[in-house]
């Protein structure tokens, strides 16, 4: 045999070992969608061929100076990571709002939402609003309530969940289908933690 089919062969068993490890490791999703009076969290399992709903809802911040705000996310990411045990953090990056000083608030929201996961390891992932909702909806341009109504199609809830509680689920859901295909390929890259 020659060199290059035996390099060319070990490397076919590497890619389907990752694709058989991407297909059926079980990896817990904390998707985040990040503000300063509003964050909603969303935790999923996903695997296989299988998505399940774990938990989702709001962290609202408390009236009061905005330094206060942001301890309250970071406190409540904290206990949100202890309880769920997730292995991946997702979060919604920082898009230009209405304007400049909507937008440094809401990236200090973000900010306040990723540090809280340091003291966990957990690798963090992070992806545009319109990413989020063309791998949910098929469009970057989607309303909150299509959002909503696929998160609910997609995974069998009975309720309706609230706006960002559902971009949150969005979130876990886009990493999830983009880590199987980017586990396979090997370019997963993770903005913090385990790389």
């Amino acid at each position: 045999m020659s060199k290059r089919f035996i390099v060319t062969l070990t490397l076919a068993k590497i890619y389907c070992r990752r694709f058989e490890v991407a297909l059926t490791t079980k990896r817990r999703i904390l998707g985040i969608d990040p503000g300063s009076r509003l964050t909603g969290f969303g935790v999923v399992d996903f695997g296989e061929d299988k998505t399940e709903y774990v938990a989702s809802g709001n962290i609202k911040s408390v009236d009061g100076a905005f330094a206060d705000r942001l301890k309250q996310i970071f406190d409540s990411i904290g206990d949100i990571i202890g309880k769920y045990r997730p292995d991946i953090v997702v979060i919604e990056s920082v898009f230009m709002h209405k304007n400049a000083g909507s937008a440094l608030k809401l990236g200090h929201a973000r900010s306040a939402a990723i540090c809280a996961t340091f003291e966990y390891g957990l690798e963090i992932h992070e992806y545009a609003p319109r990413a989020i909702k063309r791998a949910v909806v098929g469009t970057g341009a989607a309303t909150k309530e299509q959002v909503q109504h696929m998160i609910v199609q997609i995974l069998n809830l009975d309720g309706v969940p609230s706006e960002d509680a559902a971009d949150a689920l969005a979130a876990a859901l886009c990493h999830g289908h983009q880590c199987r295909i980017q586990g396979i390929l090997g370019t997963s890259k993770a903005i913090a933690g385990t790389r």
